[in-house]
C-alpha cells in the first residue's frame, strides 16, 4: 500500500473509531475524581423524590460504580430542610448530595452549606436551569398546566389562555386549584409583574374554585368527574392520560416551571463521590432513568415521554433564587383563597 493510501486508511479508521466511541456526544467522568471517589468508598444522598424511584437511581449508580455505596435518606421538603439545618447547628454534616425543592436553596446558601460545583453535564441544560455560581442545577422539573375531564368538556371548549379561564361559565366549583400552588403565583409574578399576577389570582378565586391539597389526589378526582378543569403538574395528569383515563391537558403560556434542584454540601464527608453522583444523575444515562419514571428530564438531548411535557411551549422558570420574598407570596396566596 502506498504511503498516501495508508495515511488515508488510518485517518478513516481513527474517525470511525472516534464516532463509534461510547463517549461521543457524552461527557466522560473525570478520572481523577473517580480515583479519589474510590478512596472515599461511599456517598450520602438526601432526597425528596419517592423512595422506590430514588432506590432505582441508587442501584443504577452503584452498578456503574461498584466501588461506591450510597446511603439513601428520603423525606418531604420541609422535614428535610429542618433536618439539615438542625444537624448543622449541632456541628453534624452527614450529607453529600441533596435533591429537594427550590425553597431550600436560599436557607442553605445563607448558612454557607452549599458547595460551588460546575458539572460538565450542564452544557446540555438550559442555562435558566443552572445556577451561575454552581450552587444548584435542576435535576427534574414540573410544569403547572390546565387539565380537563374529556367527558365533561369538549376539546374546542377548553380555555386556551389564562384569561379564558376566567370566563363566567367556569364559575362555581368547576376548577380545581391546589392549596399550596404558591410557586405558580411566584412564577407568574416573574413573567407578568406582581400586580398583574396577583390580580389574575384574585379573579380566579372569584370563580369559586375547589381548593384542595395534592396534585395526585386532585387529578384522580378530576378523572372521576368531581370538576371539569384542574390546574396541576403536567406529568401527574399525563400519567393518567397515558393510561387511557378521561383527562388531558394543555399549556397556558407562559407555563410556570418548578425546579427540583440537586446540590452538593460544602462540608460533604465524601466530596469526590458527591461530584460523581451529581454528574451521574445529570448525565444522559441518569436523566433517561427519570424519563422512564415519567418525570421530566432537563437536558436538551433527553426527550421527555411524551415530548410535549417540556417541548413546544413558552415557559417561565420558578427560580430557586426567587424565594427571597417567598413568605410574602405564600401570605398573598393564602389571603387570596381565604385559606386562613
Amino acid at each position: 500500500m502506498k504511503h498516501s493510501e495508508a495515511s488515508k486508511a488510518i485517518g478513516v479508521f481513527l474517525i470511525s473509531a472516534f464516532l463509534a466511541s461510547p463517549c461521543w456526544g457524552q461527557t466522560s467522568p473525570d478520572l481523577k475524581v473517580i480515583e479519589a471517589a474510590k478512596k472515599e468508598g461511599e456517598v450520602t444522598y438526601f432526597t425528596t423524590m419517592t423512595v422506590d424511584q430514588s432506590k432505582d437511581v441508587v442501584e443504577r449508580f452503584e452498578k456503574k460504580y461498584p466501588f461506591l455505596k450510597v446511603a439513601l435518606f428520603r423525606t418531604g421538603g420541609g422535614p428535610l430542610l429542618n433536618k439539615i439545618l438542625t444537624e448543622a447547628r449541632g456541628g453534624r454534616f452527614a450529607w453529600d448530595v441533596v435533591v429537594g425543592r427550590g425553597e431550600m436553596v436560599i436557607p442553605l446558601t445563607e448558612r454557607k452549606l452549599l458547595a460551588s460545583y460546575h458539572s460538565p453535564e450542564t452544557k446540555m441544560i438550559d442555562p435558566q436551569l443552572v445556577d451561575k455560581d454552581g450552587l444548584w442545577t435542576a435535576y427534574y422539573v414540573n410544569g403547572y398546566v390546565l387539565g380537563w375531564n374529556t367527558k365533561l368538556v369538549k376539546s374546542q371548549d377548553v380555555p386556551k389562555t389564562y384569561e379564558a379561564l376566567l370566563d363566567p361559565k367556569w364559575k362555581g366549583g368547576k376548577i380545581s386549584v391546589d392549596t399550596e400552588a404558591y410557586g405558580m403565583l411566584e412564577g407568574l409574578k416573574g413573567a407578568w409583574g406582581a400586580e398583574k399576577a396577583v390580580n389574575f389570582f384574585k379573579r380566579l378565586a372569584a370563580q369559586d374554585p375547589v381548593v384542595k391539597r395534592g396534585n395526585t389526589e386532585r387529578v384522580q378526582l378530576a378523572v372521576a368527574g368531581e370538576y371539569a378543569l384542574i390546574l396541576a403538574y403536567n406529568q401527574t395528569i399525563q400519567r393518567m392520560t397515558s393510561r387511557g383515563a378521561p383527562i388531558d391537558w394543555l399549556p397556558l403560556e407562559p407555563v410556570v416551571i418548578q425546579v427540583n434542584p440537586v446540590m452538593v454540601g460544602s462540608k460533604a464527608p465524601y466530596p469526590n463521590a458527591a461530584r460523581l453522583f451529581y454528574d451521574f444523575i445529570l448525565s444522559k444515562e441518569g436523566q433517561e432513568i427519570l424519563r422512564g419514571m415519567q418525570r421530566i428530564p432537563v437536558p436538551k438531548d433527553v426527550e421527555p415521554d411524551p415530548p410535549r411535557l417540556f417541548r413546544g411551549f413558552k415557559y417561565v422558570i420558578e427560580n430557586p433564587e426567587g424565594y427571597k420574598d417567598f413568605e410574602a407570596t405564600v401570605k398573598q396566596y393564602l389571603d387570596i383563597f381565604k385559606l386562613r
